[in-house]
């Protein structure tokens, strides 16, 4: 895991496996202040250097807490990410909890929707407060699906003012779709993406238009979601598909993935975290952590080897197409294992 891997043309690094900071804010439920420092401690400690956050998760929680644990850690050995489009005002009055949006704290801000540059710059500038750190590495435009004209005309503008400053080393943007990344990528000068869900084993969707433009320009891809929401962590009747009861023909080729993984003596967890490598563009895989124990476990999934042949037979059962690269295959990355 100490291996790095070039964001795009950026000068940014980032490690094959990212610790993705939305659980530590409180995600679905309270994680005490301790525990968080314990999992991004036992990511530090399993070698991973690259750390995503938002001031969406958890009202700026996520961000406070990633700021304090890495505060004192060498600062030119990892890289931050955080991102903007969601500005955090104060509220007035009784305050209530922040469950309706996924997160287990007080309502004490209410989130605004601001891809103007003026907004671009207040959100970093209160970003860099809560985490207490000199600079940010990586900023993505955050969701911009209702706001894409804002967000290509006036958000891009000034994080490209930002980058040339030196302010913040990279921008990309994040998203769990894979059209207006894809118009990003070709119509603008981007480093990165973070896509979410949509390159996975049972979601290939990021491979029609925009994986082969990332690689064809340059552009570093950060692959989120590859247990889709935990379908591939814990197939069975009754998991979730993004954030959903999955639909019954989905559970059924989850239990297939997991009976060829096994036959090969390899969870399925280690295949999905091992797959998206398989592509040139993809940089990093970006995995939510919550406990010190889920940060080693996946550190310790992503180490194992997984041989060729479990590719074959996923191809050979029809349940990869002969067009999806895989690990191991002409230009793709090394996950890092070992």
């Amino acid at each position: 895991m100490n291996r790095q891997h070039r964001l795009g043309r950026s000068r940014v690094s980032v490690s094959p496996l990212a610790f993705g900071g939305a659980a530590i804010g409180n995600l679905l439920g309270e994680v005490p202040d301790e525990q968080a420092a314990q999992a991004v401690d036992a990511a530090w400690e399993s070698g991973l250097r690259y750390f995503d956050t938002a001031p969406h998760y958890g009202l700026g929680l996520s961000e406070q807490r990633l700021g304090q644990a890495l505060r004192g850690r060498p600062r030119a050995e990892f890289t931050l990410s955080t991102k903007v489009g969601r500005l955090l005002d104060p509220v007035t009055g009784p305050v209530g909890d922040d469950l309706a949006n996924g997160f287990a704290v007080p309502a004490r801000h209410r989130r605004r929707w601001d891809f103007s540059a003026q907004g671009v710059r207040r959100s970093i500038t209160a970003s860099l407060e809560r985490l207490g750190l000199d600079r940010i590495d990586v900023v993505y435009l955050h969701d911009p699906d209702d706001h894409a004209e804002q967000a290509l005309d006036e958000a891009y503008p000034e994080l490209e003012r930002l980058r040339a400053e030196g302010t913040v080393g990279a921008i990309g943007i994040g998203m769990n779709q894979a059209a207006l990344p894809a118009r990003f990528v070709r119509d603008t000068d981007l480093d990165a993406v973070l896509l979410a869900g949509r390159y996975s084993l049972l979601d290939q969707r990021g491979l029609t238009e925009l994986l082969p433009l990332a690689a064809e320009r340059g552009v570093g891809v950060v692959i989120g979601g590859v247990f889709n929401s935990g379908l591939l962590a814990t197939p069975r009747p009754g998991a979730t598909f993004d954030y959903a009861p999955a639909p019954e023909q989905l559970v059924s080729r989850a239990m297939e993935f997991k009976a060829v993984s096994e036959r090969h003596g390899v969870p399925l967890r280690a295949a999905a975290l091992h797959f998206p490598f398989g592509h040139p563009a993809v940089s990093s895989v970006l995995v939510g952590v919550r406990s010190a124990a889920e940060a080693t476990d996946a550190a310790e999934l992503l180490a194992r080897p997984v041989p060729a042949a479990l590719w074959t037979e996923l191809r050979e059962r029809g349940l990869l197409g002969p067009d999806v690269p895989v690990p191991g295959g002409a230009g793709a990355r090394d996950a890092g294992a070992g």
